[in-house]
């Protein structure tokens, strides 16, 4: 698909191009399926047609629940009627399993903002490859009813090539539509374009959008004559500037020409494309600044989201802490999808809660940019999804001027999360009450949706912002580690995104612990930047050992010192908090926090309890507790890509999967513990070392180390035995699998545990 010669591309070679993308997107999403969610994949239905098109779009439509929030019943129901005569609870199994292991990853259709029309766009070419009948409507209601959901059929995403025939062209490229221009225009644009500077940037910039466009070559074509339309109008320019009125007059006649190549040609094809053909090749353009996808993708990663589903019961909890300071709007992260809150405090915002549908409507909502409602803005307002405040009459029976959600300019985990919202399109709206025992309580919750003005006002706004705060978008989670302490999320040791708060100086420091509480921002992000590293696919095993027992040695070195220091100066205090451990996996998700926990002179308890089997209540010290969850949410993401390359790789032919890759994870737990125990056990020797070379520490009142660390021990013991009198040894663990030794071997290369083991579970006891 050159963009030299009069030759415009064949109208089927565009045709051809997007189906071959297509039918590879079907491929793909179909081994999602089979990997993630084998359970589901043989249950899908033999009457439906080509089976990869079905479980292509089966697995986007379970993304887009997921990415939605929405409970796992939702999600059963539709698959009651795709799958007839299957069994509730082995859906409800099936169901659980694929969305607790769907991760963003490198795939689109699995990323919240595009889960959605992606499952729209999988369903549309499901329905084009159906055989059907000659009743073509009936055939659709069927299909909607069967999906329990609309099937399109046609549309001018059918055949977006054929748009431009609508104006009366053909598919045409920028050259050949200039042979069918009066030709000095003609001549000039085609020596414009065949110059060999030209030629060479028109191939730089559509090398640069090609990772963004996911291999669709007909997405590369479109991008392609855009360049080409930029590089015409860029020499324009500089040439006109220094033209006389005559070359002035004829480079306008050029650029009006130009413009009607965009407007009749290539326009039509991009409005014809589906949502998310047009979401990949709008955030595949790189301007003067990074784009929008580059910085989602850098705010994902740092919320750490591995496809978990919320945190449903501690989103409320959370919410009664806010609450109880007086916070009655504020707005967060569930995972990939933004949320906001709001507390109703009067019979009319309750009747409004009830009453609202969903649509933008001023009435009730006002998403502000700038420095909040309270303060004199110094950013641009965007004010109503509907119109504007003024232009818009509120409704008698909502007296109130609505719910302002503010989001802070300065702040990077604002822009980050308002930048999703623009992208998504819609948020989670939670509308919660106070009981009268002062509990709080979901009112209602509801997807509330944002006009196309406002998302590509928010979208600039928060772009320009970011790239202030973090020119390149591999800064952005440095940049919200440092604001940790100036309104940035609020987050649990185990990565969960909890509700973003808004208020005083001192709200924010009762909210959240003390900066000098965890690590501190500048060795956290050095810590970050090692397990990233280590993390790389491209390193050797050596290269990866190397970057994590470095992250290791530093947060072990850290956090003696800071023992020390609290010791000479103001002893700290333990603290606690119970981490949630999402499936897959869940017992050796729990077994490896709780090992690294003990490695790291905390404390786990398992509570005990169904309402609590994914639970760990960690005790420990401020920074020993951050350290265990910063190596956590690295090998346990370690741990799970291990498993599935050993059970590739090492399984022996006839044995379960899921009991080899246990004793796997089994052995891969024992080695990576010992190593940070190791390393635990180098810092205390430097630092024994040290103090004994210092004469100034070793005096009267300097204490050693192992006597400071064996009291914060006994600190931490008592803190437990408070909160459980009476404790129990957990159950040995035993298992079947021979991918023990295996694990073991893979853990003396992972990027920083045969038999019935009593001592497996002995750091990580059981409540009665």
């Amino acid at each position: 698909m050159s963009f030299r010669g009069s030759e415009p591309p064949a109208e089927g070679a565009f045709r051809e191009t997007r189906q071959k993308w297509l039918e590879a997107r079907v491929q793909d999403l179909t081994k999602v399926l089979e990997r993630d969610g084998a359970q589901l994949y043989g249950l899908l239905p033999a009457d439906l047609g080509d089976q990869w098109c079905v479980a292509a779009a089966t697995t986007a439509r379970v993304a887009a629940d997921h990415a939605r929030a929405r409970p796992v019943g939702d999600t059963v129901r539709w698959l009651e009627r795709l799958i007839p005569g299957s069994r509730p609870r082995d859906l409800t199994a099936a169901v659980q399993e694929l969305r607790g292991r769907l991760v963003p990853g490198d795939e689109p259709a699995l990323w919240s903002w595009n889960a959605g029309p992606w499952a729209d766009l999988l369903l549309w070419w499901w329905g084009r490859n159906q055989p059907g009948t000659a009743q073509r409507e009936r055939d659709v209601a069927e299909w909607g009813a069967r999906w329990s959901v609309d099937v399109r059929w046609d549309g001018p995403h059918d055949d977006p090539e054929r748009a431009p025939r609508r104006h009366g062209r053909e598919l045409l490229t920028l050259a050949g539509f200039f042979g069918q221009e009066p030709e000095p225009l003609g001549l000039l644009a085609r020596a414009v374009l065949d110059a060999p500077e030209t030629t060479a940037e028109v191939q730089d910039a559509v090398l640069l959008r090609e990772e963004h466009l996911r291999g669709a070559g007909h997405l590369t074509w479109i991008a392609q004559q855009q360049a080409c339309v930029e590089q015409l109008e860029a020499w324009r320019r500089v040439q006109q500037a220094a033209g006389s009125d005559a070359t002035r007059g004829f480079l306008a006649e050029l650029s009006e020409a130009v413009k009607r190549y965009v407007s009749v040609v290539l326009q039509p094809v991009i409005d014809a494309l589906s949502d998310c053909e047009r979401a990949l090749l709008s955030d595949s353009r790189h301007g003067p600044r990074r784009s929008a996808a580059d910085y989602l993708d850098a705010f994902l990663d740092f919320l750490d989201w591995q496809g978990e589903a919320p945190d449903e019961e501690g989103a409320v909890s959370r919410a009664a802490e806010f609450v109880a300071r007086g916070r009655t709007t504020w707005h967060g992260m569930a995972g990939s999808l933004p949320v906001w809150y709001h507390v109703v405090t009067s019979p009319q915002e309750r009747a409004a809660a009830k009453a609202y549908s969903g649509a933008p409507s001023p009435s009730v909502l006002r998403v502000r940019t700038g420095t909040g409602p309270a303060q004199e803005s110094s950013g641009p307002v965007h004010e109503g999804w509907g119109g504007s405040a003024e232009s818009a009459p509120e409704p008698e029976w909502y007296p109130e001027p609505g719910i302002d959600v503010p989001y802070d300019g300065g702040s990077a985990f604002d822009l980050g999360a308002l930048l999703a919202v623009a992208r998504l399109g819609y948020a989670r709206l939670e509308f919660l009450t106070v009981g009268a025992d002062g509990g709080v309580r979901r009112l209602r919750t509801v997807l509330a949706r944002v006009r196309e003005e406002d998302r590509l006002g928010w979208r600039r706004w928060a772009l320009a912002a970011l790239a202030v705060l973090a020119p390149e978008p591999e800064d952005l989670a440095d940049a919200i580690t440092r604001q940790g302490d100036d309104g940035g999320a609020d987050r649990g040791p185990d990565g969960d995104e909890g509700p973003q708060e808004r208020g005083t100086p001192e709200d924010r420091t009762a909210a959240r612990p003390a900066a000098s509480g965890g690590l501190p921002p500048a060795l956290l992000s050095r810590v970050r930047a090692l397990l990233r590293q280590a993390e790389d696919p491209g390193v050797t095993e050596q290269e990866a050992r190397t970057f994590l027992d470095k992250a290791t040695e530093l947060m072990a070195k850290y956090g003696i010192e800071q023992a020390m220091l609290d010791d000479e100066v103001k002893p700290d205090r333990p603290v606690d908090r119970v981490v949630d451990v999402h499936p897959p996996y869940v017992k050796e998700g729990r077994r490896l926090l709780s090992w690294i926990a003990n490695e790291m002179r905390c404390r786990a308890v398992y509570p005990g309890g169904k309402e609590h089997r994914h639970r760990v209540h960690l005790f420990g010290f401020e920074a020993d507790l951050h350290a265990t969850a910063v190596l956590f949410t690295s090998l346990r993401l370690q741990m799970l890509s291990g498993a599935d390359a050993a059970d590739a790789r090492h399984r022996p032919q006839g044995e379960d999967a899921r009991a080899y890759k246990r004793s796997w994870m089994l052995g891969f737990i024992r080695e990576v513990t010992t190593r940070i125990g190791a390393a635990q056990g180098a810092a205390r020797a430097a630092a024994d070392a040290e103090r004994q070379a210092d004469p100034l520490r070793t005096g009267p009142g300097g204490r050693s180390v192992a006597l400071v660390l064996a009291d914060r021990s006994v600190v931490v013991e008592n803190r437990v035995s408070a909160r459980y009198p009476q404790l129990a040894k957990a159950r040995p663990t035993k298992f079947k699998g021979t991918g023990y030794w295996q694990g073991v071997a893979d853990g003396k290369h992972a990027e920083i545990g045969g038999p019935t083991l009593a001592e497996e579970e002995d750091v990580a006891q059981l409540a009665h």
